[in-house]
């Protein structure tokens, strides 16, 4: 049996979108230096004693800076200033004090969350959301841990275990009783059969005749050897025997019809002086009236009903 294991990974991406310099860092105006570069590239008003932040190698004061190219804040909707942390996620954008989970508001910054429909949530919230819940244990199946899947079910790998030694299964052969999991050593200690004709291990599926257990590609006819499971059969010493390999074994002959009577379903049959006839056979030989249950008189080989013996 194959099992599928699945880990649920958690992608975030966190960055400062701008670095913010103070113009007292700046060296004195040097010699031939562009008197812009000493002046905001969008007002043009003296960067001197002032902050002001870089953008493609041009100078902008942080009142234009912002208001050029500031993010908008996801969350409150308001610029995030250049002096401030812009955590960006898939093309959007909060303040460091926004960034929170969707339902219980606590902050996201430096921690691993998830996204499910467009919402930021934490490890926490997402899992009594959306995670699979373990079948043993009912508990959720954090973001992050390894999951087993088999039959539709999921598990935290360290619950799926043999019911029997407690070891864990992972990816190993199993073989379910009852709805619970087993590792193959302990079902063949504890519950398997062993074939009446091979002696061999049932795992699965089987038949029982005269109380012993037998693998279905066992269970034989005795004469021709085919496979008699979910056929009708008849026993003959105790070996089982197809319908044809019976009758042309076993089977007496109708006296009337000459085919084989089998009493296979419990059909009737009727036996007169080591001859044998089906019910629907045993008729007058002269009316042909049904003599089952009626008396009858013998001619010979033949049987006849009594008004038609005593006109003989």
């Amino acid at each position: 049996m194959l099992i599928s294991v699945k880990a649920n990974l958690i992608i975030f991406s966190l960055y400062f979108a701008t670095q913010v310099i103070r113009s007292s860092s700046l060296k004195p105006n040097l010699k031939n230096q562009n008197m812009t570069s000493n002046h905001c590239h969008y007002c043009m008003e003296s960067l001197l004693g002032r902050r002001y932040a870089f953008r493609e190698e041009n100078s902008y004061c942080v009142t234009c800076y912002d208001g050029l190219f500031a993010n908008s804040c996801e969350e409150c909707k308001k610029p995030i200033e250049c002096d401030a942390k812009d955590l960006a996620y898939k093309g959007h954008h909060w303040h460091e004090a926004c960034f929170k989970c969707a339902k219980c508001n606590h902050s996201l910054v430096e921690k691993p969350f998830a996204a499910k429909d467009e919402l930021l949530l934490c490890t926490q919230c997402y899992s009594n959301e959306y995670s699979s819940k373990c079948f043993h244990c009912q508990k959720a199946i954090m973001p992050g841990s390894r999951k087993m899947e088999f039959k539709g079910s999921c598990w935290h790998e360290t619950c799926f275990v043999c019911q029997y030694c407690r070891q864990p299964l992972g990816t190993n052969p199993l073989i379910t009783k009852d709805n619970e999991n087993y590792c193959v050593p302990c079902f063949e200690k504890q519950f398997a059969h062993h074939c009446y004709s091979c002696k061999k291990m049932i795992t699965t599926g089987g038949v029982t005749y005269h109380d012993q257990p037998w693998h279905k590609e066992c269970f034989l006819c005795a004469g021709c050897k085919k496979q008699l499971s979910g056929q009708k059969f008849i026993s003959k010493d105790d070996h089982p025997y197809c319908l044809d390999c019976f009758r042309k074994l076993y089977a007496k002959k109708c006296a009337a019809c000459n085919k084989p009577i089998t009493a296979l379903g419990g059909a009737k049959f009727i036996s007169f002086e080591e001859r044998q006839w089906h019910s629907d056979c045993f008729n007058c030989v002269k009316c042909s009236i049904s003599l089952v249950g009626q008396g009858f008189l013998t001619q010979q080989d033949d049987i006849l009903c009594r008004e038609c013996g005593s006109a003989a």
